[in-house]
């Protein structure tokens, strides 16, 4: 479901553990991580979306998790033209996002990455709360940000400056 500007609406989730880390998810056959996410379907509540595309990318079920808290608005990236898909109607030309920041109640082993019939993470690490945004994707850092910053004091997270427009947005060499 693309809106009428070309955004498709999608959930994000930063999953934090007792440590505070955060979850950084190896996209299954690529060098690039990221959080995981996933489209919102028909008739489907931005909650139960997430917990779906908690359980499809990640293996985790709603008791294996905390709901701490969500963006209050929808974030908004745009793909560079090269990521979209020129051929398919209607042109999807980024993403909306909302955010939801979960505490991971159970071990490491509770992760199953093959939950569904194409598997979205190969392996995934446990690292510090503000790394993602310097090493995510370029055109997704933004989002990263707000997000971030956003969610952080319902974790007992300081607030974090925003970095340089000229650092910011230096480009991703894909490495987790």
């Amino acid at each position: 479901m693309i809106d009428a500007k070309g955004y498709r609406p999608n959930v994000g989730m930063i999953i934090i553990n007792k440590e505070n880390k955060v979850f950084w998810g190896k996209r299954a056959g690529q060098k690039s991580w990221q959080f995981p996410q996933g489209g919102v379907d028909d008739n489907e509540s931005l909650v139960e979306a997430m917990y779906r595309e908690l359980r499809e990318e990640t293996g985790l079920k709603p008791e294996h998790v905390e709901l701490v808290s969500q963006t209050t608005d929808w974030l908004f990236y745009d793909l560079p033209k090269r990521y979209r898909r020129k051929n398919h109607l209607p042109l999807c030309v980024g993403q909306k996002q909302q955010w939801f920041i979960l505490r991971l109640l159970v071990d490491d082993d509770a992760f199953d990455f093959n939950c569904s019939n194409k598997a979205e993470f190969d392996g995934f690490r446990w690292v510090d709360y503000w790394y993602p945004i310097r090493k995510v994707i370029y055109f997704k850092r933004d989002v990263y940000h707000t997000a971030l910053n956003e969610l952080c004091e319902a974790v007992g997270i300081r607030p974090r400056r925003r970095l340089s427009p000229y650092r910011y947005r230096k480009k991703s060499k894909y490495k987790g």
